[in-house]
């Protein structure tokens, strides 16, 4: 080969390095890759589309029918819902559904409905520790949104999500569910499943001046297995390190030591036989954290952080 043709030669092998090199990069809008999170990080927002996700049918979810916007999300705007190219590019390269074959129980807390429905909900049921109310009405933000619309939504953006990567989803209720479902059906439907991993999702209600997330996980009861218990803090602990790279958020200044507490009185863990934690995003009552609540960028962080820690788990 001549001098010009080696020369040639070399500049078409320079340019396709060079395609191959820029080719691949993709900005962080939500179409392309998602940043890397970090305590201060923002992850690319992948919004559901307005109407709710198909929801697998259970005792708990009577139908697959979708379903409207619950109250206090008005804010929210339609787009599409993600797809595996929406996916942080690590998960992508390894499999573009990830979570394939797993089962997943998604427990948004309380029920809008419940304050319809006092009767029914103050019935005692047996939770192994004690008695307690069949349900709670749950809590609110100074401005009247109610902690069941927010787990209702970002529920909701969860099983976008974790259908994306793959898994199979189930939700203890839907926005036809009249009231409850009680906390002894709602780990029912989570048994019933057989779920990998389960996650009742809430936010609390303490005084103004508290603020941070914390993770809640079962204490051993004599009704439950070592096993279920050692799987469910090894849930929480995922969870709590997505939780806290993928939003910001403190730790909880108020409970918990270091964002975990283990409690022996819920019945949605008690009676739990597959690996279950709760965690409380946060204190409604505070106003700073209000605002993030009412805020739907926020909630998607809330929801992508989730079903990161769900997946850490689960992988």
């Amino acid at each position: 080969m001549n001098v010009t043709g080696r020369a040639l030669t070399a500049a078409l092998a320079l340019c396709a390095l060079g395609v191959t090199a820029c080719g691949g990069a993709q900005d962080d809008t939500g179409t392309g890759s998602v940043q890397a999170t970090g305590p201060a990080a923002s992850p690319a927002q992948t919004t559901p589309s307005g109407g709710s996700p198909e929801e697998t049918a259970s005792p708990g979810s009577p139908d697959d029918t979708p379903v409207p916007e619950p109250t206090g999300t008005a804010e929210d705007t339609a787009a599409p819902q993600p797809t595996p190219s929406a996916l942080p590019t690590r998960e992508r390269t390894a499999s573009p559904q990830p979570l394939a074959g797993k089962v997943v129980v998604i427990d948004p807390g309380h029920n809008e409905n419940n304050f319809r429905h006092t009767a029914e909900i103050n019935r005692l049921v047996d939770v192994e520790t004690r008695r307690k109310a069949c349900d709670t009405t749950g809590t609110a933000t100074a401005s009247g949104y109610s902690e069941a619309a927010f787990t209702w939504d970002v529920s909701k953006r969860m099983t976008a999500l974790l259908r994306a990567r793959g898994a199979k989803v189930v939700l203890t209720r839907t926005t036809r569910t009249p009231y409850g479902p009680c906390i002894t059906e709602r780990s029912a439907i989570g048994n019933d499943a057989g779920a990998d991993a389960a996650i009742s999702v809430h936010a609390d209600g303490s005084a103004t001046g508290n603020r941070g997330f914390h993770v809640i996980m079962p204490k051993r009861i004599r009704s439950q297995t070592a096993r279920m218990v050692a799987e469910s803090e090894k849930l929480g602990l995922a969870v709590r390190k997505a939780f806290r790279e993928g939003t910001g958020r403190p730790y909880s200044t108020y409970i918990g030591r270091q964002a975990l507490d283990y409690r022996d009185d819920l019945g949605g863990l008690n009676l739990s036989t597959v690996p279950k934690v709760f965690i409380e995003t946060g204190n409604m009552k505070n106003p700073a954290e209000a605002r993030l609540f009412r805020s739907a960028e926020f909630r998607q962080k809330v929801a992508l952080a989730l079903v990161d820690g769900l997946q850490d788990y689960l992988r």
